[in-house]
């Protein structure tokens, strides 16, 4: 019935429906893609000033010229892609948890660049060709900021001014750092300037022992 119905000539054309298709359809048919279709939500986004755009949670970088504007983005549950002017800008995976950036360098401005390789365990792994007390003084300064980003060029300089001593001398300031609660640089560059790290500290006298008739003592308590 089907071969009957598509070979059948119509009465206003003159043509069966499969002569039409044979003319007009078959000629115009394209491959299928490679890949199946995967449905995507599209949404209007602005990029902040750190050059990152936030989408459900996480945030992706794009290239810094576009900050504060507002272009396209295109989720999947795979990739998230971002549009300006209909010319596709950046494409990231997309993230459904551990770290929330996903930065491409290319997308840094040219000042940012230049640091993008820095990070704890780099200026750990740098002091630790040094000594132990090296490796305190560069957690101690970290830990000493807000967020440890803000202490990076800290210890890009304090491992600069450790150049040019010894490595004995450079666990000796920075152990005469920690001692004194130093995490800057120029107060580390004050200790090798004036060589307080071969100054003994002053010792500390032990509190006297109070003895007093109220005071009963431990076994008042038995």
């Amino acid at each position: 019935m089907l071969e009957d119905l598509n070979t059948r000539p119509q009465r206003r054309l003159g043509l069966s429906r499969k002569e039409l298709f044979e003319q007009l359809d078959r000629p115009a048919l394209r491959p299928l893609p490679d890949t199946p279709y995967e449905y995507a939500e599209w949404k209007l986004v602005r990029v902040g000033p750190d050059y990152h755009v936030e989408v459900a949670g996480f945030h992706y970088s794009v290239p810094a010229t576009l900050i504060r504007q507002q272009i396209d983005a295109r989720l999947t549950a795979t990739t998230v892609e971002f549009f300006h002017c209909g010319q596709r800008v950046a494409a990231h995976a997309r993230r459904h948890g551990g770290e929330r950036h996903s930065t491409v360098p290319e997308h840094m401005p040219a000042a940012h660049r230049r640091y993008a390789e820095w990070s704890p365990e780099r200026f750990e792994r740098d002091a630790g060709d040094l000594g132990p007390n090296t490796v305190a003084l560069i957690r101690a300064i970290l830990a000493s900021r807000p967020h440890p980003e803000q202490g990076f060029r800290t210890c890009r300089g304090v491992l600069k001014l450790f150049r040019g001593p010894n490595r004995a001398r450079a666990e000796a300031v920075s152990a005469r750092a920690l001692e004194i609660g130093a995490t800057t640089a120029d107060s580390i560059a004050s200790i090798l300037r004036n060589n307080l790290d071969r100054v003994r500290s002053p010792t500390r006298p032990e509190a006297p022992t109070l003895d007093h008739a109220n005071i009963r003592g431990s076994r008042y308590f038995h």
